[in-house]
């Protein structure tokens, strides 16, 4: 089995629709996926169908926006298998209007500075359900203003060290009631790139609060990173998942679907994790009686 349980289409900040993300996973012999638009569950639903139809198992998912209210830093967290995804149709449309205060902020910005329209950053953004940075950034190209998407231009506008950077992080909800409202919608809490976090109390914090697991087996952690992590999941007794976190034209290096060395063991124990779940509450529950 392979899979990559990390993926973006052009829902979100991804470049490929829906179904060419299934059909690239399927020449790929990539043989599950989780579509895990940011802050958007449209393509759920219609990805189950299309995948099935190609052969290819799609898992429900979501990357839902968060932040560390200790120091202000944007968190994401996955969210898979909601057994009720429309409770966390609310907290998408939140996380989506403060996405968008932000990120006109930073078109406009963009626009004082160089000869391009709001419009024709709206226009870059076309089918996704919000503009991202790379959206900008692909204006700017278009326009004459730069070669690549991640290259200085990128730094000099949204890196927090460069001086008159035009960054603006968003404010989204508590962190802690991601998570609450991803169990209260029966999925499972997944923190996706741990090694971001700067807070280094906070994953703690988090497995306290019923995390359910970490990501790990992603392109960007390391492998003294990827050992530590494992070590920590395996001694708090949490799940541990992994992806490409593709999004095709948008991707920060040369990747594709599939690119993530995720072990068989961890999606078996993500498909299986509810009903496990379930029978140690019973057995605690018979015992207590």
């Amino acid at each position: 089995m392979s899979a990559d349980l990390h993926c973006h289409t052009r829902l979100s900040n991804g470049s490929l629709g829906i179904e060419d993300l299934i059909l690239l996973a399927k020449k790929r012999g990539v043989t599950t996926i989780a579509i895990t638009d940011h802050d958007c569950l449209a393509g759920t639903v219609r990805g189950k169908v299309i995948g099935e139809r190609h052969g290819v198992t799609v898992i429900p998912g979501v990357e839902l926006s968060g932040t560390d209210k200790t120091n202000g830093q944007e968190i994401h967290m996955l969210c898979y298998k909601p057994d009720f995804p429309d409770r966390l149709e609310g907290l998408c449309r939140r996380s989506s209007i403060i996405r968008k205060k932000s990120s006109h902020l930073m078109v406009l910005k963009t626009a004082q500075r160089y000869p391009i329209t709001p419009e024709f950053v709206v226009k870059c953004a076309s089918g996704s359900t919000n503009i991202f940075k790379v959206h900008i950034m692909q204006a700017l190209i278009e326009n004459g203003f730069a070669d690549r998407i991640y290259g200085d231009l990128y730094k000099e506008l949204f890196s927090s060290d460069a001086e008159g950077n035009i960054n603006h992080v968003p404010d989204y909800e508590d962190i802690f009631d991601i998570l609450k409202a991803i169990h209260d919608a029966g999925g499972i809490a997944v923190l996706a790139n741990p090694q971001r976090c700067k807070n280094e109390k906070l994953l703690d914090e988090l497995v306290e609060a019923g995390l359910d697991g970490i990501e790990i087996y992603t392109p960007e952690m390391t492998a003294e990173e990827k050992a530590r992590f494992a070590k920590y999941a395996k001694k708090k007794k949490i799940l541990t998942t992994g992806g490409s976190n593709f999004k095709g034209l948008y991707n920060k290096q040369i990747l594709s679907v599939g690119d993530c060395d995720l072990p068989d063991e961890c999606v078996q124990e993500l498909n299986t994790y509810k009903a496990r779940k379930k029978k140690l509450e019973k057995k605690k529950a018979q015992e207590n009686k």
